[in-house]
């Protein structure tokens, strides 16, 4: 939890929270959404995904679209200004990650790649 916690805190924007870079990983993961679906795979209510989305379109970072199928409901869909932000940050992750690594031997080095695949499928549970 303490390196999760760490991790999340390399990121390039500050002013966001890590619920809404969460949002913006998974539309940049899973595609467009609407806010239910967003709320749903957020584990938000759906009022809170509703302020979230406001204030990322606010921000330039998401972008609401009419349903294709249903006019009362509305699809967001992230921005290549967040797409950006996103690579940006995961670059600034990666390099932090890589400078935790230097200090670790050859034995860790091989404990880690072989635990790697096992910590992958936990992540997608």
């Amino acid at each position: 939890m303490r390196l999760s916690r760490r991790l999340r805190n390399q990121r390039v924007d500050e002013s966001l929270s890590p619920t809404e870079m969460s949002v913006l990983a998974t539309l940049a993961r899973c595609g467009s959404a609407t806010p239910g679906e967003l709320a749903r795979k957020e584990h938000v209510q759906p009022p809170s995904m509703t302020r979230i989305v406001a204030m990322l379109e606010g921000k330039g970072l998401v972008r609401r679209e009419p349903h294709p199928e249903d006019r009362r409901q509305v699809v967001v869909s992230s921005t290549e200004q967040a797409a950006a932000m996103l690579e940006e940050s995961r670059l600034k992750r990666n390099a932090w990650l890589a400078g935790l690594a230097e200090s670790l031997s050859e034995e860790e080095l091989a404990v880690l790649r072989q635990a790697a695949p096992v910590l992958e499928k936990l992540a997608h549970l």
